[in-house]
């Protein structure tokens, strides 16, 4: 069976539809943003300790920072460790995004029984591809059957009854269930001995700007003491990098606050666009300086939009830019239309 590409491993190409320049006075790169909106507009790529819930984790990152509001991107039980991803104040309104960016897990399987090195091997690739799961009784979702897609199960070794393995896998994937029926087709019997996040979308492990929670209540104390920007950069990244995974298209200085007013993007709008975009697929919608404007769904695939000179070609689902930040330029009109003025 042929292994299922990860959405970290596709490779897009940004393809350009028309030419345009942004003008400086409006908006700014997301890494030059002052600092009270870097943090409004922030991520940081927490490493969760085991002990706390998620959500303990981040009410205290939102003491610390004294902030109004915070999210996480994919909770993990107390005792898993790893990867938690923390929007902060207006981030949280793309923090669905990261549900599409994929999960990667380092696991330790304990066994019931004795079993072969090449019977693990063999009965952990048949759970790679799409599996079938209901959500187990301690969960804060409806225990409905469903689908999730397992990317990769990468065997790493064994000692004795203790199996340890990667699974790249689909936001949503018990992996809890996953040990237990991986143990149930052995014939053994098996559980999740422990487990450890390595990725959660864009945000891996091995990054420099990983941090835990004292990191980050030291550098925001630095901060603080300091008034100096430098030290927030230190453990804050611009949401945008949140949305790196998702596919992107780069709209006009004109059509931005057309879209911040809940407008769907029209053709004339479009800059550029990534490769692979299919219709119905999530998108990401992006000014010139790198800056995110929202999220949309795709009404039409890539070579579709490259082509089109009218109409819709994206849907708004959310708005992640406030609005007024660049000028108004259309007219009043119809909600799906943006109407530049003359």
């Amino acid at each position: 069976m042929p292994r299922t590409t990860p959405p970290w491993e596709t490779k897009r190409e940004l393809l350009k539809k028309a030419e345009d320049s942004t003008d400086p006075k409006y908006g700014c790169k997301p890494s030059e943003r002052p600092a009270k909106e870097y943090i409004r507009y922030g991520t940081i790529n927490l490493d969760k300790p085991a002990g706390p819930t998620s959500h303990e984790v981040a009410a205290w990152v939102k003491r610390i920072m004294h902030l109004e509001a915070i999210g996480h991107g994919g909770t993990l039980d107390p005792k898993v460790t790893g990867i938690l991803p923390i929007t902060l104040e207006d981030a949280t309104k793309m923090v669905q995004a990261l549900l599409y960016s994929g999960k990667e897990y380092i696991c330790v399987l304990k066994l019931h029984g004795d079993v072969r090195e090449d019977q693990v091997k063999r009965v952990l690739a048949e759970f790679e591809d799409e599996i079938y799961q209901r959500p187990p009784l301690r969960s804060a979702v409806k225990r409905q059957l469903r689908t999730r897609r397992i990317y990769y199960n990468e065997y790493m070794e064994m000692d004795g009854r203790n199996v340890l393995f990667k699974v790249g896998c689909e936001g949503g994937t018990y992996i809890r269930k996953l040990c237990f029926d991986i143990g149930e087709i052995l014939g053994v019997g098996g559980h999740m001995q422990e487990l450890r996040r390595s990725r959660a979308g864009p945000f891996i492990e091995t990054s420099a700007k990983k941090v835990t929670l004292h990191d980050v209540a030291y550098w925001f104390g630095e901060y603080e003491e300091k008034k100096d920007q430098s030290y927030l950069s230190k453990f804050i990244e611009p949401m945008e990098v949140a949305l790196t995974q998702i596919p992107k298209i780069v709209i006009r200085d004109s059509a931005v606050d057309a879209l911040c007013h809940g407008a769907n993007l029209t053709a004339p709008g479009v800059l550029q666009i990534d490769t692979g975009i299919e219709k119905g697929s999530v998108v990401a919608i992006f000014t010139l300086k790198g800056e995110a404007v929202a999220l949309a769904k795709a009404l039409v695939p890539t070579q579709e939009i490259l082509t089109l000179n009218h109409g819709a070609v994206a849907a708004l689902a959310r708005v992640l830019m406030p609005r007024g930040t660049y000028p108004k330029v259309w007219k009043t009109g119809s909600a799906h239309e943006q109407k530049p003025k003359k």
